[in-house]
């Protein structure tokens, strides 16, 4: 009996004991020790391809319609940027969290460089060749609801970038003015989810880009390394389907066929000039 009562006990701390190390192997995986973590810069340029950049009541493009477009508004949301390492290990800055993991892309924001910055501050150190982030806020990030990302609903309505919460938020900005000889009319465009897609029955705006860095990124405590994003807006017309605006579009908001369109367009004008590794 007390042979039995022995090895039970034996079994169980030795079962106890190896939890533990694998608990402390998981965390130590995911959460290394914080002077091993680094920052990435991440910069966003608008342009139109072939073009200077993008000076908002400036800077007029034609599409491949012959439709000339020019901007006074370019705004754009984006979210849940992830890295892969050269061992192929993804690593997500705030999945799903707006408040900390989103941020509004302005161009009235741009630098003299007609850079837009954003700074994913705590990134694991580490030697990475892919990048990928979503283009607006994912719905499951919206359905957490409202308490989860009060900061970012705040700022998102600061910036006007979200309708009513039972709405949600405005993915893509784009307002300016359009015409074949004359740039003589307005045009709206705001492209996001209505709500909860489910429910109400419409597309879901969300879009994920992944690509490949032209050069691998390294990440330190001692650097502050960066990517430089091109972002083509001559997309925004003349994309995977070439779009004209008319009467029946130039005011939309939601998730209409033309702004599904849009969307597409707008997901596929990402591309990456160059890596910053100082």
């Amino acid at each position: 009996m007390r042979l039995n009562l022995f090895r039970t006990s034996m079994f169980v701390l030795f079962s106890l004991f190896i939890l533990n190390c694998s608990t402390d192997d998981e965390n130590s995986d995911q959460n290394p020790p914080e002077e091993q973590w680094g920052a990435v810069q991440i910069k966003f340029d608008n342009r139109f391809e072939g073009l200077s950049p993008i000076i908002l009541n400036n800077t007029t493009q034609t599409s491949s319609s012959g439709q000339k477009h020019q901007f006074s508004t370019l705004k754009y949301i984006v979210s849940n940027f992830t890295l892969t390492n050269t061992e192929g290990v993804n690593f997500t800055f705030h999945l799903n969290d707006p408040d900390k993991g989103a941020f509004i892309v302005d161009q009235s924001d741009a630098n003299f460089n007609n850079e837009v910055s954003l700074e994913l501050d705590s990134i694991p150190a580490g030697v990475y060749n892919k990048v990928k982030f979503g283009l607006g806020i994912s719905q499951d990030a919206y359905l957490l609801g409202g308490e989860s990302q009060g900061e970012f609903w705040a700022e998102a309505g600061a910036e006007g970038m979200n309708w009513s919460w039972a709405a949600g938020y405005i993915f893509a900005k784009l307002e300016g003015k359009y015409g074949t000889d004359a740039l003589d009319v307005n045009f709206i465009n705001h492209t996001g989810n209505m709500g909860d897609v489910v429910v109400t029955e419409t597309p879901d705006l969300y879009r994920e880009i992944e690509l490949d860095l032209p050069d691998q990124l390294v990440v330190t405590p001692q650097t502050f390394p960066g990517i430089h994003f091109i972002a083509d807006l001559n997309h925004y017309l003349s994309g995977e389907t070439d779009l004209i605006l008319d009467d029946t579009n130039h005011e939309a908001m939601g998730s209409s066929e033309h702004l599904v369109n849009v969307t597409n367009n707008l997901s596929k004008m990402f591309s990456i000039s160059h890596i910053h590794n100082n």
